[in-house]
């Protein structure tokens, strides 16, 4: 019953319009129906509402009616499936279906990504030309905002005696506890807003993100994996296994042909994957269990004068590099036609840009943990706040990051002191809400993200 008004959104909301149909009740119905289903399927196998789709379309499947009819038969196939080979586990109890499905699922949707065609890359750049436009002064204001933030985070907290400021004679005591955490919030805050704002524009897709596009979820899979296979847990061999799994998703999504869909999906089934099989360790009963699950929460509290260092020099040399990217950033909203009309290389330009955000990312997960909402909120934090052009909003994006992952860690350890909240569960609690105030408050002022 619902095919039709479906269809007509598939030729355009113009389209819909002049046929007598309303886009914005057709999507709130739809997205109704959706919601209530979805609520009978929790944990990641809701993963195969992603994965089953894909697959009718992949096997052939075009028209909509026919994915409606092939989607669900699919899905109800490999739950069904899987649920038999769990019960052939002699410890059936402990492995749920959920991560099994996941773990199966996720490989076999990489494997039919390789034949997934590409989609035009849309413009992701406002239209509006009476939008806000912030320049170096305002960049500079914001800096320092960051760094009047990070002394009071420093000098500012909260003791067995109450609220109180950092006296000289507890400086030395406390800075080794204090400053590690510190400069491991900023700069993967740093690191993980230049990499949004660098995806965001790469893709021409608002929601482009490292956590979205997986990035992040193969930085964790890397770490689960060593996790797996290795009796101890270097800082060494934690950061090239990381490294690892950000630049897995790199070569999967940079074969033939490179999409926002084929980004999206890939990032979606690299994160479905990685939850998975965090469900499996942590049902193991490891007795590395309580470093893992602190690190899963995006602690910072365990951090060290060694990830501070490292920390630091990537979001450093990131920053450096990040600026030589404008050219490419201004060029690659316009599509890929223009783009490659105007000389960019667009698998190169786009293979850098993905290496570029890889191995940053990949620290930044190895010092914070998985479990962060920066890299999607700080470049639109940048743009909402006037920050348009490519070079300022790289540079906005990067300071936003750094003040949520500062405030958050500052928060983390004095609002239930002596107990820690972990600074990305934090800001994942903290920052989707305000995130979702400030689109609203965009929808309401007309611009757009």
């Amino acid at each position: 019953m619902f095919v039709r008004p479906m269809r007509l959104l598939e030729a355009g909301d113009e389209s819909a319009k002049s046929l007598g149909a309303s886009p914005t009740v057709v999507r709130l119905f739809g997205l109704s129906i959706a919601v209530a289903l979805s609520t009978f399927a929790v944990g990641v196998i809701s993963f195969l509402a992603l994965a089953a789709p894909a697959f009718a379309t992949i096997a052939g499947a075009r028209t909509l009616l026919q994915r409606m009819i092939w989607s669900p038969l699919i899905a109800a196939s490999q739950l069904w499936l899987i649920d038999q080979l769990v019960q052939l586990h002699p410890q059936a109890a402990a492995f749920p279906a959920g991560a099994a499905t996941a773990l199966l699922g996720a490989p076999l949707l990489f494997l039919f990504l390789l034949r997934l065609r590409a989609a035009p890359v849309q413009s992701g750049e406002p239209k509006s030309a009476s939008e806000m436009r912030r320049g170096p002064r305002s960049l500079a204001a914001l800096a320092a905002g960051l760094a009047i933030t990070v002394l009071l985070a420093f000098y500012f907290g909260r003791s067995l005696g109450g609220w109180d400021w950092l006296s000289t004679a507890q400086l030395n005591d406390l800075v080794v506890l204090r400053l590690p955490r510190i400069v491991v919030a900023l700069s993967a805050g740093i690191m993980l807003g230049i990499s949004g704002t660098l995806l965001q524009r790469m893709t021409g897709n608002a929601m482009a993100a490292p956590e979205v596009l997986g990035v992040s979820g193969g930085a964790c899979l890397g770490v689960l994996i060593l996790f797996l296979i290795s009796p101890t847990l270097a800082r060494t061999s934690l950061l090239i296994s990381a490294s690892i799994g950000a630049l897995a998703l790199v070569y999967v999504t940079t074969g033939r042909h490179l999409s926002s869909e084929r980004l999206l999906l890939a990032g979606t089934a690299t994160t479905t994957l990685a939850s998975a099989l965090a469900a499996v360790v942590l049902a193991s009963g490891d007795p590395r269990l309580t470093f893992l699950l602190a690190w899963l929460s995006g602690s910072t509290y365990t951090a060290t004068a060694t990830d501070a260092w490292i920390a630091a020099v990537t979001a450093m040399l990131l920053g450096l590099l990040a600026p030589l990217t404008v050219r490419w950033l201004s060029v690659l909203p316009l599509g890929e036609t223009v783009s490659a009309s105007l000389g960019l290389r667009l698998r190169l330009v786009r293979s850098a840009l993905l290496l570029l955000v890889a191995v940053p990312t990949a620290v930044a997960v190895l010092v914070i943990g998985p479990l962060s909402f920066v890299g999607l909120m700080a470049p639109h934090l940048a743009a909402l706040t006037g920050f348009r052009r490519p070079v300022l909003q790289i540079f906005a994006a990067a300071i936003s990051g750094a003040l949520m992952l500062t405030i958050a860690d500052w928060a983390g350890r004095t609002i239930i002191f002596p107990w820690q909240v972990p600074a990305g569960l934090l800001t994942a609690l903290v920052g989707g809400p305000f995130f979702l105030f400030m689109m609203a408050r965009a929808s309401r002022s007309g611009e757009r993200l």
